[in-house]
C-alpha cells in the first residue's frame, strides 16, 4: 500500500519554519515525506539548505525516499527521540527548524497488517518500530483490569475505561484477544450506544494502547528540551499533536524554557538569574482552517505549536 504524502497544516508549517531562509532542517516524524516534500521545494538548493528526515519506520524511510529522491535529503531511520545522537553523528552541530507531527501516520493507519485502525482487521500490534517487542496483544491480554482501566482513562481520556477493562478481562479468559476488529467490537458492546456522527467508540482506547505500545509520551518534555538545544540561535520548532495529553506537555515545555526563572513564588523578583531559551510564537494554537478539515479528515484535532531559539 502507497504511503498518503498529504501533509496536515501544510501552510502554517511553511510559515512557522521559514525555510527559505536556507539552512539545515530536520523532519523528525517523516511518515511519507509530505511535510518534508514541503519544506524542500522552499529550501535553497545545497549548499545553502539541507533536509534531514528521521522515522522510526522503515517503511516510512523506504516511501520517503522514493517520493523525494533529492540530493539536498537525507533519511535516517531512528526515534526522533534520538536527535541530540543523531546529528552528531552527522556532524552537524545545530539546526535552524525542526518539525514534529506526533501521532500515527496515514499509512500506518491504512494498513491493516500495522494493527492501528479499528475499523480493518488485522493483528494487535500497534507498534511503529517494529523491533519494538511488545505489542498491542501484549497489554490487552496481560495487564490487569485495574492497569488497563487507569491506562484507557488516563491515554485515551475514556469515561467507560472501567466497563472496557472488565469486558477485555472477561472476553480473555476465554481465549486471548488476538485482532483489531475483535477488540473493536468487544468495546463496541461494552459501552453505550453513540448518537449518529460521534466517533467509534473504540477510539479512544485504541489510541490509549497505541500510545502505551509507543511510549509516546512520557518522555516527550525531556525529549523537546532536548531538541531545542540542537536549534541554532533563531532556529525555530513547529509541534503537530492530536491529543490534549500531548498538547498539554508541548505547552508546559515551552513555557518553562520561555520563562524558566525557579525562584519561590514569595519572591517579588528573581533572583535566580535563569535567562529565557526561547520565545513562543503561538499563544495560542494554530488550527486547522475549515477547508482543511473537509479535505483532509486526519487534521481533525490537530494543534500547531511553534517557538524559536533566543
Amino acid at each position: 500500500m502507497d504511503f498518503h504524502h498529504i501533509s496536515v497544516m501544510p501552510r502554517e508549517v511553511i510559515e512557522a519554519l521559514q525555510p527559505e531562509r536556507g539552512g539545515i532542517y530536520v523532519d523528525g516524524t517523516l511518515g511519507g515525506g509530505g511535510h518534508a516534500k514541503l519544506i524542500l521545494d522552499k529550501l535553497p538548493q545545497q549548499p545553502l539548505g539541507h533536509l534531514i528526515g528521521i522515522d522510526r519506520d522503515e517503511n516510512a524511510i523506504a516511501a520517503a525516499l522514493k517520493h523525494i529522491g533529492s540530493d539536498s535529503f537525507t533519511a535516517v531511520q531512528d526515534n526522533f527521540h534520538n536527535m541530540p545522537q543523531i546529528l552528531q553523528g552527522l556532524n552537524i552541530p545545530a539546526v535552524d527548524g525542526v518539525l514534529l507531527d506526533l501521532g500515527v501516520s496515514s499509512h500506518q493507519l491504512d494498513t491493516p497488517e500495522r494493527g492501528f485502525s479499528y475499523r480493518y482487521d488485522g493483528p494487535l500490534d500497534m507498534r511503529m518500530d517494529t523491533t519494538n517487542p511488545t505489542t498491542a496483544a501484549d497489554i490487552v491480554n496481560a495487564y490487569s483490569e485495574k492497569d488497563l482501566a487507569d491506562l484507557i482513562f488516563t491515554y485515551g481520556e475514556e469515561r467507560h475505561s472501567r466497563r472496557i477493562a472488565r469486558a477485555i478481562c472477561t472476553a480473555r479468559a476465554v481465549r486471548p484477544l488476538e485482532t483489531t476488529l475483535e477488540l473493536a467490537n468487544l468495546i463496541e458492546r461494552a459501552t453505550p450506544k453513540q448518537k449518529y456522527g460521534s466517533p467509534h467508540p473504540a477510539m479512544r482506547s485504541f489510541m490509549a494502547i497505541r500510545i502505551a505500545v509507543n511510549d509516546e509520551l512520557s518522555p516527550l518534555g525531556g525529549v523537546l528540551t532536548n531538541i531545542i538545544n540542537c536549534l541554532a540561535p533563531g532556529g525555530r520548532i513547529a509541534v503537530i499533536t492530536f491529543h490534549s495529553l500531548e498538547d498539554r506537555i508541548v505547552k508546559t515545555t515551552f513555557a518553562k524554557i520561555a520563562s524558566p526563572c525557579e525562584c519561590p513564588r514569595e519572591i517579588p523578583y528573581c533572583v535566580c538569574g535563569k535567562q529565557p531559551g526561547i520565545r513562543i510564537i503561538t499563544k495560542k494554537p494554530y488550527l486547522p482552517t475549515a477547508q482543511e478539515l473537509e479535505e483532509n479528515r486526519r487534521s481533525h484535532s490537530a494543534k500547531l505549536r511553534v517557538a524559536e531559539k533566543l
